[in-house]
């Protein structure tokens, strides 16, 4: 299956600190009603069953109960990185600015 990581940090931290190239940012506050498909606030994204969502956050912490939210929601396709964008970085894994993200897309 498809691996698609998602940043649920909020964007103040992804100004301060980055985030990994190629993944989706869902704030913590809006993680369940992006991934419940009777919300109004409803991401297609989400509805992939053939998808793996891997969460993370600063440390590890909010994604650990984020995922088991979503499990509990009934999604059985998710997981989160343990000790989040802090053991990211430690273990030298590729990081980009937003700017450079930004960029990258225009």
């Amino acid at each position: 299956p498809t691996v698609q990581i998602v940043d649920i940090r909020d964007a103040r931290e992804l100004e301060r600190e980055g985030t990994v190239p190629g993944c989706f940012n869902a704030p913590r506050g809006m993680l369940e009603f992006w991934v419940d498909p009777a919300s109004p606030y409803y991401k297609p994204m989400f509805g992939d069953e053939g998808k793996e969502y891997v969460l993370f956050c600063g440390a590890g912490w909010r994604s650990a109960l984020a995922a088991r939210a979503l499990q509990d929601m009934g999604m059985t396709n998710v997981a989160h990185i343990d000790g989040g964008y802090a053991e990211w970085q430690k273990q030298g894994a590729p990081t980009e600015t937003l700017e450079a993200r930004k960029a990258s897309k225009a």
